[in-house]
């Protein structure tokens, strides 16, 4: 898993690195939420675990960047703080998207639960990702073992909306053979 570290307290950087490369991750070391900022940018971030206070941009203003950038993977934001938090900071820390928090000088113990919840989101997209859908009908099933249109499926899991229209060859392979019938029918018949 890579790490990406946000502390512009060397000796904090290095207790944390040593840390988590022990553990068997690949960690980047940065000094400012600017610099990290980039170097998320650049690079597939597992984890982030950030400082709170920093130079340029502190913890919850790069959290809130970060979850602003789109990714295929969620990255898991841990802020760090020297202090204890008061519930109005905690709040504004969730709000702007922080997973977790930790409290200086570090317990190594505490570490493992970012890697464990990013392998459990990795898992769960990975399973998202397989749709149940009937080989004749196309109808998908859903998480309630309800089978519904594909149309209805993707507007409830993503808001989008359809428009329908008839391929250049399905128009071919069935509506003109339909139409060809139906012409061929005789008018008193159509009546």
């Amino acid at each position: 898993m890579k790490v990406l570290i946000v502390d512009d307290d060397l000796i904090s950087q290095l207790v944390l690195k040593r840390t988590l490369e022990q553990s068997g991750h690949e960690v980047i070391l940065t000094r400012s939420g600017t610099e990290a900022l980039k170097a998320f940018q650049d690079d597939a971030i597992s984890v982030v675990i950030s400082d709170w206070r920093m130079p340029e941009m502190d913890g919850v203003e790069l959290c809130q960047t970060i979850r602003s950038v789109r990714k295929m993977n969620y990255t898991y934001f841990i802020l760090v703080s020297s202090t204890r938090l008061t519930p109005e900071k905690y709040a504004h820390a969730v709000g702007m998207g922080v997973d977790d928090f930790l409290l200086k000088p570090l317990n190594r113990d505490e570490v493992p639960v970012a890697e464990r919840i990013i392998n459990f989101t990795s898992e769960i997209k990975r399973l998202k990702t397989l749709l149940p859908i009937c080989m004749y009908c196309k109808k998908i099933r859903d998480d309630g073992n309800y089978w519904q249109q594909i149309e209805s499926y993707i507007r409830e899991a993503t808001g989008s909306n359809f428009s329908h229209g008839i391929c250049p060859d399905c128009y071919t392979k069935i509506v003109e053979p339909d139409l060809r019938a139906l012409n061929a029918i005789p008018a008193a018949a159509k009546a």
